[in-house]
């Protein structure tokens, strides 16, 4: 779903990974595109599509009623290699 979202902002989804309470993704996206336009896409479709499912376990994790804080991290990599960067995504544990 992830993917499909930043197929619709012509972005790339190189990696992506996370922990029990957040995601790690690495996204490969135009000048053009608002990272905040991004990540709040992003955050709606998933949570509409979550909670489509309905998984009990979700629920007692949620933030006051949302799936994900209203907060976000989004740093530049623009000199990191890429490799570095996709081996530090890799490396989260993946949610359960």
């Amino acid at each position: 779903m992830f993917a499909s979202v930043c197929t619709d902002f012509e972005a790339e989804l190189v990696e992506f990974d996370g922990e029990d309470d957040h995601v790690h993704l690495l996204v490969n996206y135009p000048p053009k595109v608002s990272v905040s336009n991004l990540v709040n896409s992003l955050k709606g479709v998933s949570s509409r599509m979550i909670r489509k499912k309905n998984y009990p376990s979700i629920r007692k994790k949620l933030w006051g009623g949302a799936l994900w804080s209203p907060s976000y991290f989004a740093g530049s990599c623009g000199g990191a290699p890429i490799a570095v960067i996709r081996h530090y995504i890799e490396q989260q544990q993946t949610p359960h």
